[in-house]
């Protein structure tokens, strides 16, 4: 079979938006824009969003005023760009940013957690990051039960990778005296 090529229509943030002012793009969709590319996104399970919890009450506990603890909300990269981290850390802002989304240099730490979109997740949206220099990624895969750390990003991905398992401990660059357990941040097995 011959592959088919055919075009493709990229938008900007400024275009994203304006579909959601015209009522094209709902504020329920749970849809994200990736190099122009408006991506839906699964949706979230109950270990995904226990897991999400469960992050959200460590770096709130734990960081305290040094950080701003965001979840699921947008993170503007560029002009084709806006997606939505399950979880970052943010340098802090009186504003709370509330004049513009976060950038990328704004980053301490950005979170994604996977359980069927891990192969997504892992192939396209970390080496996503390291284009935008994210200093440090977390990919929480659900299915495997480890945290892979991405640091040292470069045009190519991450130059350093680790994979992190329940008996592991993993501290964010930005926080190395922050050592957390990885099994508090995996919620336990599924009941279903």
């Amino acid at each position: 079979m011959v592959g088919v090529e055919v075009a493709r229509r990229r938008f900007t943030v400024d275009e994203y938006y304006q579909m959601a002012r015209a009522g094209i793009l709902g504020e329920d969709d749970r849809i994200e824009l990736i190099e122009g590319e408006i991506i839906e996104m699964v949706p979230i399970g109950t270990r995904h969003a226990a897991c999400v919890r469960r992050l959200l009450h460590i770096f709130s506990t734990k960081i305290g005023d040094n950080a701003l603890v965001d979840t699921q909300n947008p993170l503007r990269l560029g002009q084709n760009s806006e997606p939505q981290p399950d979880l970052m850390l943010l340098k802090p802002r009186d504003d709370y940013y509330a004049s513009f989304h976060p950038r990328a240099e704004d980053v301490l730490l950005l979170v994604d957690v996977a359980d069927t979109s891990v192969a997504y997740d892992h192939e396209v949206k970390v080496n996503f990051y390291a284009k935008f220099w994210i200093n440090e990624v977390w990919l929480v895969n659900l299915q495997a039960q480890q945290v892979t750390a991405c640091r040292l990003p470069s045009p190519s991905g991450y130059r350093e990778v680790k994979e992190y398992g329940r008996g592991d401990h993993i501290s964010p660059l930005a926080f190395p005296g922050l050592n957390i357990p990885v099994q508090d941040i995996l919620p336990g097995e599924s009941v279903f």
